[in-house]
């Protein structure tokens, strides 16, 4: 048996099936972290055991599951084929406090109504000499579907990616080596440094120097690549749309 620590929402709809498995739930001495339910559900199970491996699978009741993905096919398709992923993170750091995000950090301007203004370089090399904006990131390849995606409108296969969000100039967004380091001296703020979805905030000011880079940390995740599926993405996607024509 696998021992397991099971974490998420409507647990008790995949738990029964664990056993058939040879996966048995236990709250201490865990191999294994089954999350249930979204990327966010990843996203907080990483944070909460760093250096675990973790199965992700989606909740049915959020997510449906075509029936190449469903509960039974998924956790046999793991007994059977442990494909391991190691998904490297992004690190910002401000002073001696530091973030780390599997999907991307980003400072952000902390007053609405008031734009963040800062330079950018690039391994020492001056990107941008004034930039206004709402903010900037880093996200990594994984994270390149995410926020990254709604701020570019691209993806990328390699490296890391710098995505300006809504800034005033016309700026570039650039994919980056995966080794860069960008370096973001602040103007004028207040700013805020934030990871994934981590309720975890590092508050920044006028004249601070925030750090963004690849971690030589990574997230291990088994069978990523079962996740969700065009198909499941398809179901889901009706889904909401057949409940947003019961509202009207």
């Amino acid at each position: 048996m696998i021992r397991i620590k099971l974490v998420g929402k409507n647990l008790d709809d995949i738990k029964p099936l664990l056993p058939g498995y040879g996966l048995e739930v236990v709250e201490n001495d865990f191999e294994l972290v089954i999350c249930h339910g979204g990327d966010g559900a990843m996203l907080g199970a990483e944070r909460e055991f760093p250096g675990v491996p973790k199965l992700p699978i989606r909740d049915s009741r959020t997510a449906p599951l075509c029936n190449k993905h469903s509960y039974e096919a998924q956790l046999a398709d793991f007994v059977e084929h442990r494909r391991l992923f190691r998904l490297p993170k992004i690190a910002g750091r401000c002073g001696d406090q530091v973030i780390y995000g599997v999907n991307d950090c980003f400072l952000h301007n902390l007053e609405r109504s008031s734009a963040l203004r800062y330079r950018v370089f690039i391994d020492d090399k001056l990107y941008a000499n004034s930039v206004v904006g709402d903010g900037v990131g880093l996200a990594s390849v994984h994270g390149s579907t995410a926020y990254y995606r709604s701020i570019t409108h691209s993806l990328f296969r390699v490296g890391v990616g710098l995505a300006f969000s809504n800034s005033t100039e016309e700026i570039n967004h650039l994919v980056l080596s995966e080794k860069s380091l960008v370096r973001i001296e602040i103007f004028r703020g207040p700013g805020v440094l934030v990871a994934d979805n981590d309720p975890k905030q590092i508050f920044v000011s006028e004249g601070d120097i925030v750090e963004l880079r690849q971690s030589d940390e990574v997230a291990l995740v088994y069978n990523l690549d079962n996740f969700m599926c065009d198909l499941c993405r398809m179901l889901r996607h009706s889904d909401r749309l057949n409940y947003c024509m019961a509202l009207k």
